[in-house]
């Protein structure tokens, strides 16, 4: 399910605790690649995921991250304000939908041009 987008089972851990908030991925990576203090130092993040990922699965990593579903403190403003669960189970479906395509494309258009 995540390999047609480029992911591995590595980002697919660290989208997981993203739902808390996005920050969080950050540091879900550094932990699952075995970065010490991913937070504090970006750098050494980015030579692990370098030598891990190739340039359509970043590309798409970031497509997913500005569609992807809000935070889950988001999603229960949304059921708070529209006092329904339904309306934040779509706002959650069509943007975890939208965060899909997004990423499809990209990693799909970004290999098709020699990137990945």
């Amino acid at each position: 399910m995540l390999r047609p987008i480029g992911f591995n089972w590595q980002i697919g851990v660290a989208l997981i605790p993203g739902m808390a908030a996005r920050e969080v991925a950050v540091a879900s990576l550094g932990t699952v690649y075995a970065v010490q203090d991913a937070e504090e130092d970006a750098a050494q993040l980015g030579q692990a995921l370098a030598g891990k990922w190739s340039l359509a699965t970043a590309l798409a990593f970031l497509a997913w991250y500005i569609f992807a579903p809000q935070c889950v403190a988001t999603l229960s403003v949304i059921r708070r304000e529209t006092g329904s669960r339904g309306w934040m189970w779509f706002s959650f479906g069509y943007m975890l939908a939208l965060a899909y395509a997004a990423a499809f494309i990209t990693f799909q258009t970004a290999r098709a041009l020699g990137a990945g």
